[in-house]
């Protein structure tokens, strides 16, 4: 039988995914306005959110969800950084950090299933 919690999982998953996708759409059929400027790639950083919250719940592992979303957030704010050629103030720490998360979240969660 599925669990509601895996039910509330699959569907943050799908709209984090929608996020990722197509965030102006999703922008206008929530809120009645299409998505535009820095509200796209914050709308991504969001659905990336919603994708580890949904692996975090459907697995019962916050780690292996902050690990997903640190890795994930590094890779997107870095690809955003090199390729928009726009970036604020605390873009570049903001890219460090998370890498530096996601390895001590890695380094955790391989000794976590090794031991």
């Amino acid at each position: 039988m599925i669990r509601v919690l895996d039910l509330a999982a699959f569907g943050e998953i799908a709209t984090g995914l929608a996020l990722l996708v197509a965030p102006s759409f999703v922008g206008q059929v929530l809120l009645g306005e299409a998505l535009t400027g820095a509200g796209i790639p914050t709308a991504r950083v969001a659905g990336i959110a919603l994708i580890a919250l949904g692996v975090a719940c459907w697995k019962n592992s916050g780690l292996l969800g902050m690990l997903i979303y640190s890795t994930a957030v590094t890779c997107y704010l870095a690809y955003f950084g090199l390729m928009e050629g726009s970036a604020g103030v605390l873009l570049w720490p903001a890219v460090g950090l998370h890498a530096v998360l996601g390895t001590l979240l890695w380094r955790s969660h391989t000794k976590t299933h090794t031991s």
